[in-house]
């Protein structure tokens, strides 16, 4: 006796559950490709601060290395940042055949220094463009202006937390780094000066 079978056909097409896995699978991955994208993008952020700060800081100590005969006026200025020293001081030591002495030329420098600072090393249009987000500086040396190690720290706001926001007080009491300063990285570059060589 013979049954009527139905013939084995062969799958053709796809299964909507095949097309969900391959959507979860491929969906996991562009995810793991945005994060790791944005990772990049903080890691890139964060090594362009850093290397602003350097920048700045060893400017600064070159200047204070160039003109020893005023070191006492670098190491007066302290804190700086955010406009502290004010409006642009007299006479312009920049300007064309003008002769300062070695104060009005560190008085000067730093006040240019801070504006750098304050404002970024590009600019656009007038603007400050690419600088550190909310600087401190802190200007420290050996008192008297004697031989020494001299050191500039720059303090700047990040965008991710830490738990140990660094061993220098620079910035620590502006409010502008977070609670417990946990947003504050810093770079500190120190170099010995010589006042007498």
């Amino acid at each position: 006796m013979r049954r009527n079978c139905i013939p084995y056909r062969k799958q053709q097409g796809v299964s909507l559950i095949e097309v969900l896995i391959t959507t979860v699978v491929f969906s996991i991955g562009v995810l793991g490709i945005s994060g790791l994208g944005a990772f990049a993008k903080r890691a890139t952020f964060e090594s362009v601060q850093r290397s602003a700060a350097a920048e700045l800081a060893y400017t600064l100590l070159e200047e204070m290395r160039s003109n020893k005969a005023a070191l006492e006026t670098y190491l007066a200025a302290g804190t700086l940042g955010r406009g502290s020293l004010g409006a642009e001081p007299a006479p312009d030591c920049d300007a064309p055949g003008v002769n300062c002495t070695a104060v009005e030329f560190a008085t000067h420098s730093l006040w240019m220094w801070e504006q750098v600072l304050d404002t970024g090393m590009e600019t656009a249009g007038g603007n400050g463009t690419g600088g550190l987000v909310s600087p401190t500086a802190c200007i420290t040396g050996p008192a008297g202006a004697v031989a020494g190690t001299y050191v500039v720290t720059i303090v700047w706001r990040d965008v991710t937390e830490i738990s140990n926001p660094g061993f220098n007080n620079c910035g620590t009491g502006t409010g502008l780094y977070g609670p417990n300063n946990a947003f504050r990285r810093l770079a500190v570059v120190q170099s010995f000066i010589d006042p007498t060589i």
